[in-house]
């Protein structure tokens, strides 16, 4: 059996895409990402050369190779689930077990309709059962989740997923505010507009405690 086989049957159904997971062909690692980025390339040139750019310009011609990593290395790296941030937790020693929020984590994404960035912020929280998270490892989901084409409610599902997961409760929360390059530098063009998701597990579901959150995020309860 080939490594690639072996990594395929490590990941399971992981990596292939169903209503809230990224969706994902079968042989999506049946390559290297070294003959990914070539490919890729290619790919590019060719895109440019449609175009009638001229690629022996000093400028551009250097363009699709970092256009192919970028891709495979950079943008679209969280595809892999061999980058999965590990997700270390503790004991709750100090017994808190109040809302813990994590504000404002920065979010770049790409749109996987046309291929344009999402920028913006997550807010996250969660109520512990004992268990907690260090809390830079809530914004390497955050990042792992969004690097890779996606759509922002998908996003936002796979990120209270994961940490359910991690934690051990359903009692997990997120909401994202984001802006979309696909409606504010194409088609209609507004520059003002975002979109905002959320997704609420466990207590969030619960009235008061949604309140509570969204009051720490300054944020209005209707959705």
């Amino acid at each position: 059996m080939s490594k690639n086989e072996d990594f395929n049957l490590e990941i399971g159904e992981n990596h292939i895409g169903t209503s809230t997971q990224t969706p994902l062909r079968a042989d999506a690692f049946a390559i290297s990402d070294e003959e990914k980025i070539e490919s890729i390339k290619k790919d590019v040139e060719s895109i440019l050369n449609t175009l009638g750019m001229d690629l022996t310009d000093d400028s551009l011609k250097g363009t699709p190779n970092r256009v192919a990593k970028m891709f495979v290395k950079e943008i679209f790296g969280g595809l892999n689930p061999a980058k999965k941030p590990s997700s270390s937790t503790f004991d709750n020693k100090y017994k808190y077990n109040e809302m813990l929020v994590e504000k404002n984590i920065v979010v770049y994404s790409t749109c996987e309709h046309h291929l344009l960035p999402i920028v913006g912020r997550a807010h996250v929280a969660y109520i512990s059962n004992g268990t907690v998270v260090g809390l830079s490892k809530m914004n390497r989901i955050v990042d792992y989740f969004a690097k890779r084409p996606q759509v922002q409610e998908r996003l936002n599902i796979q990120i209270v997923e994961e940490l359910q997961k991690v934690l051990g409760t359903e009692d997990v929360a997120c909401v994202i505010d984001a802006k979309h390059l696909c409606v504010n530098s194409r088609g209609i063009r507004d520059i003002e507009s975002s979109t905002v998701t959320a997704e609420f597990g466990g207590k969030f579901k619960e009235e008061n405690v949604r309140r509570e959150f969204l009051d720490y995020i300054k944020m209005d309860t209707t959705f």
